[in-house]
């Protein structure tokens, strides 16, 4: 398991509920070295003391090593979790409905407790989801959260629209295009 060893006195903003774990807080990274490299992969977060602070998504590459899952040491980073905070984000936000040339933000990326992940649906034609993963740890997870998107908002297409500056800043590729369904119409503004 990949282990985040952050420096004394600089846990003060995890504590206070900050999701980003910036390059200058980490004291080390415990772990084999597959682990250390793999963008994405779930790691514990511990104080020099050794006390739980976090789960996070881990970012070799970026000056944000890690996006905070979750502070709840008892919650699994796992489907059933994306599950939840997908369901939690779209009651929170309005419901699906088509209105033609303006996007609806279903999902808001830390706002969420989905770091890095940003939906918007277009109501044109079949209707779009249209998502921007902007972080190793929603990149990691992408298949399930595109699914998972499907099952709950009942619109089969889902794109990927990339942000090439931010993706290249987490070390990822980058790379727009369908994930599920068809490519959107060409009148619709990714943003």
């Amino acid at each position: 398991m990949l282990i985040i060893t952050i420096k004394q006195g600089k846990e003060k903003s995890l504590l206070d509920g900050d999701p980003w774990i910036y390059l200058s807080a980490v004291a080390r990274i415990d772990g084999k070295y597959d682990e250390k490299m793999k963008s994405g992969a779930t790691a514990l977060v511990r104080s020099s003391s050794g006390q739980f602070l976090a789960r996070a998504g881990w970012s070799p590459k970026s000056q944000i090593r890690a996006r905070v899952w979750t502070f709840d040491e008892k919650e699994a980073v796992d489907h059933a979790m994306f599950k939840r905070r997908i369901q939690a984000a779209l009651a929170r936000h309005k419901k699906i409905s088509a209105v033609p040339g303006k996007p609806l933000r279903l999902i808001n990326a830390e706002e969420d407790g989905l770091p890095g992940l940003v939906v918007d649906y277009h109501g044109v034609q079949a209707g779009y989801l249209v998502c921007q993963f902007q972080a190793a740890g929603v990149d990691a997870w992408k298949v399930v959260i595109a699914k998972t998107l499907i099952a709950e908002t009942g619109c089969p297409n889902v794109y990927e629209h990339t942000d090439y500056l931010v993706r290249k800043g987490e070390g990822l590729l980058g790379g727009s295009g369908v994930l599920a369904g068809d490519e959107p119409p060409g009148d619709i503004a990714l943003l």
